[in-house]
């Protein structure tokens, strides 16, 4: 019957006091870890907004700004590009590879109107920083309340 059973780790249950029983039960059924090929790579990217713009910064770690390609349309901001592999040349047995690579594209859907003349985007330091203005119709507007 053991054998139908993943393996369960008493020693993590010991150590990790602060975790429920019901917590600890479901970590030893993980999915098995994929390989590098089955992965699918998509940088992650954090949004903020202000009263004139948004802010995009998306990771996108040993890349080169010229294989990034950007494009807006009807509210939407396309990000995509490709992270090539780095042949590593000589005798090196890699015993574990957690760095992706690979094509990816994200689509993310604006919550304003920006103005597409006006979007600049930089590179440094393995992020991309987009900044979009805000449309003259998006940008927020006190409106007096008359008594």
């Amino acid at each position: 019957m053991r054998s139908f059973l993943p393996s369960l780790k008493r020693h993590d249950w010991i150590a990790r006091p602060d975790r429920d029983f019901f917590d600890r039960f479901f970590d030893d059924f993980r999915p098995a870890l994929l390989s590098a090929e089955e992965r699918a790579w998509m940088p992650v990217f954090d949004m903020s907004e202000t009263d004139s713009e948004l802010v995009v910064k998306v990771e996108v770690p040993g890349m080169d700004s010229k294989d990034i390609n950007l494009t807006l349309s009807d509210g939407c901001l396309t990000i995509s590009g490709e992270k090539k592999h780095e042949k590593e040349e000589g005798d090196e047995n890699y015993h574990r590879t957690e760095r992706h690579y690979g094509a990816f594209c994200r689509n993310i859907a604006l919550p304003v109107d920006v103005d597409p003349d006006k979007v600049d985007a930089t590179y440094k330091n393995g992020v991309l920083k987009i900044t979009l203005p805000k449309a003259e119709s998006a940008a927020t507007k006190k409106i007096e309340i008359k008594s």
